[in-house]
């Protein structure tokens, strides 16, 4: 009688152990999906942000090769017309930003991959500010305008450890929000990837802790 009492306590234990298991990883399953599918909608804004740029781009080219073809005495370029090297420097940048956002599109939730598109995007926004200074405006996470829009360097964050609006080169709130609710996602994934037992489960599946895009 003994022992088969210890038989079901053991099998019980084993029961409240295998659900637990398994609710932790149902959740982190919730999480990451989550993260992603949050990463989905903030990945086809930044698309439509480069597709912005490249049109700019186009116009531009346009423009120069009308100055080439220009004869002496005609009128002189626009105002705002870039030049040959920062016509080259944003198509290179964008088109940089294009490659690194087709590589984190499959793995949305590697450190690595993130910190590479942050970079990228950076680099294009810095860019971007600087052929523009004076039409750069930012959004808030909550959508509301936020100016000056200051732009940070890779790392994405200031002195402070706020996270700043990026100016983007088409003005949106939108894309703002969205990025906040991806990065929120994240901010909770990671939460949960740090407690017992969601952490043995993810060095089981080698998932590790996310990125946000600052």
């Amino acid at each position: 009688m003994k022992a088969w009492i210890e038989s079901l306590l053991m099998w019980g234990l084993a029961a409240v152990l295998l659900f637990w298991f398994v609710g932790a990883h149902n959740r982190l399953v919730r999480l990451r999906s989550a993260a992603v599918q949050a990463y989905g909608a903030l990945d086809a804004l930044v698309m439509r942000q480069i597709d912005y740029v490249q049109g700019q781009v186009a116009l531009q080219q346009q423009a120069l090769a009308g100055q080439l073809k220009a004869e002496p005495g005609d009128a002189p370029p626009p105002q705002g017309a870039w030049t040959r090297a920062e016509l080259g420097s944003m198509q290179a940048a964008n088109a940089q930003l294009l490659a690194m956002l087709d590589a984190t599109r499959a793995r949305p939730l590697e450190p690595e991959a993130m910190a590479a598109l942050r970079t990228a995007l950076h680099v294009m926004l810095g860019a971007w500010e600087r052929l523009h200074p004076e039409s750069v405006i930012a959004f808030a996470a909550d959508g509301t305008l936020s100016r000056p829009a200051p732009l940070l360097p890779a790392g994405g964050r200031s002195s402070s450890d706020e996270v700043v609006p990026l100016g983007w080169p088409e003005p949106t709130a939108l894309i703002e929000i969205k990025r906040a609710q991806f990065n929120n996602a994240v901010a909770q994934y990671n939460a949960a990837i740090s407690q017992f037992p969601a952490a043995l489960l993810a060095w089981v599946f080698r998932w590790r802790a996310a990125a946000p895009l600052y």
